[in-house]
């Protein structure tokens, strides 16, 4: 029988528990919170903070920063709007992909465990290494590309023009924030990141190819016919359910593939 092991690096080990209550909190809670440091040699480890969710708000990363501000400052994420609009602070809560502005900590039952977003390289306990998703991202060539002459002002676009990239209830495909929740829950990404372009790359290329502003549907098709960068995507629909924003980037894949079969007939 053959014998795997991970990789160095890999094996999550337990952490120290930090209690940061005072004896008389009614409201506290645990945080297991994913830790590694690359001037380290040692493994990531899980380490636990206790504290008491009246002095802080009401999201998990209310919590984070709090753990920061009060209990360990050299606990590391990223975080910016608070909003749910910049995407900075996605990771995994409860196994769940999510941002950690907008998860409120009353729908975490028990302790609550927190690490990055999966299989993409770690720079530092919650920070994920973006660089590849990013380069993957400027390979669409994300903006808007015309043969016709530039008007004196902006291009204009109907409303129902604008609906398609904007949807009618806000949830169309330009109003993806780039968070990467959806691609790093993609099973087939995991796999073949390198060459898949996977659910937001392709959720934003859809976006150009649905502009009517744009001239070069034909060319963003043909840079997407290849056996990875598209077909990679086997409709899983791991990215829908784990999308913050309530987007639906495997219809989007759909749709793609749906424009390449309409322009062979």
């Amino acid at each position: 029988m053959a014998d795997f092991t991970l990789p160095k690096n890999s094996k999550i080990k337990p952490g120290k528990k930090i209690d940061a209550v005072d004896a008389d909190a009614k409201n506290k809670k645990t945080f297991n919170v994913y830790r590694w440091s690359p001037d380290d040699d040692g493994n990531p480890r899980l380490d636990s903070y206790t504290i008491d969710l009246d002095k802080h708000g009401p999201m998990v990363l209310d919590a984070l920063i709090y753990i920061k501000d009060n209990v360990d400052s050299t606990l590391t994420f990223r975080r910016s709007c608070r909003e749910g609009i910049c995407g900075s602070c996605a990771m995994n809560i409860d196994g769940t992909n999510t941002l950690a502005c907008t998860k409120a900590i009353s729908d975490c039952k028990g302790d609550v465990k927190i690490t990055p977003l999966p299989h993409m390289p770690v720079v530092k306990d919650l920070v994920p290494d973006l660089k590849h998703v990013y380069a993957q991202y400027e390979s669409i060539e994300p903006w808007i590309k015309t043969d016709s002459p530039a008007p004196s002002r902006e291009r204009l676009q109907s409303a129902e023009d604008a609906d398609a990239l904007n949807g009618h209830d806000g949830h169309g495909p330009a109003m993806c924030i780039m968070c990467f929740c959806c691609s790093t829950s993609c099973p087939s990404y995991w796999w073949n990141g390198n060459k898949f372009l996977g659910p937001a790359v392709l959720l934003q290329a859809f976006r150009w190819l649905t502009d009517s502003r744009d001239e070069a549907k034909g060319e963003r098709l043909d840079q997407l016919e290849d056996p990875f960068k598209l077909y990679r995507c086997h409709t899983i629909m791991n990215c829908t359910n784990t999308c913050p924003k309530g987007l639906n980037p495997a219809q989007s894949v759909a749709e793609i593939k749906k424009m390449m079969v309409e322009r062979k007939s």
